[in-house]
């Protein structure tokens, strides 16, 4: 065996060596625990939610400038984990004043619903109860909607009459649940997903994945588990 040959041998040795070590890393890494647990949703009645012509729901007290983008779509699994995880920090953080959440919501994965437009309908449902301006309610709504009643990709997902009575239980009045029930918001959902989606497509400068979450122009890392502190101290 010549003696390139053993060097190129050696240094492919030495990558997959590298590889392992570093997959081994990562697989024994234990996940981010839920920070501020206990918490819960945002609770301050100041605290209001407004839509936007372009279909985007702001949610904070007026006047805040920090505002982020978080582009999420109902039924994406990562976007539950980063409610879960990172949700009730971020509650606190819109409570105090010091950040304000612009949600941009997509429906790309319509197909992975039973219903095949579940997305939609609950961006709709999400549309309804913001028209309300609560934003503690919106933001129950949506917690619930994103954690413990997310369905599961691929798997059965929420009738109209369950997002109805979900965004009842999240203290939205009656004329919520009609508008849900309805479908009254479902075309302005569609439209405004196709919207978020392109000025995400944009931003990612390729196609659109969620969830992501932007200061600016600028993508956050939310792998990090100091990023909500970082950006609202």
């Amino acid at each position: 065996m010549s003696s390139n040959t053993t060097y190129a041998l050696g240094a492919v040795a030495l990558v997959l060596i590298a590889l392992v070590v570093f997959l081994a890393y990562r697989w024994t890494q234990d996940p981010i625990e839920v920070r501020n647990d206990g918490y819960g949703s945002v609770r301050e009645p100041a605290v209001v939610v407004a839509m936007q012509p372009d279909g985007a729901m702001v949610l904070g007290k007026p006047g805040v400038t920090k505002i982020i983008d978080v582009y999420e779509d109902p039924m994406c699994g990562a976007c539950g984990a980063l409610e879960h995880t990172f949700g009730q920090e971020i509650a606190q953080k819109v409570d105090e004043g010091k950040l304000a959440i612009r949600y941009r919501f997509v429906n790309f994965l319509n197909p992975k619903s039973d219903s095949g437009d579940y997305s939609t309908r609950a961006i709709a449902a999400l549309q309804c109860v913001a028209a309300d301006g609560s934003g503690p309610t919106f933001s129950k709504f949506h917690d619930a909607l994103f954690t413990d009643r997310q369905p599961r990709e691929g798997s059965s997902d929420l009738s109209n009459d369950e997002l109805a009575g979900i965004a009842k239980e999240s203290g939205a009045p009656a004329t919520a649940a009609e508008c849900i029930t309805s479908n009254a918001q479902l075309d302005a959902a569609t439209i405004n997903a196709v919207k978020a989606d392109a000025a995400l497509t944009t931003l990612l400068d390729g196609p659109a994945a969620t969830p992501s979450v932007f200061d600016g122009t600028t993508k956050l890392d939310t792998t990090s588990a100091t990023w909500v502190t970082d950006l609202a101290p």
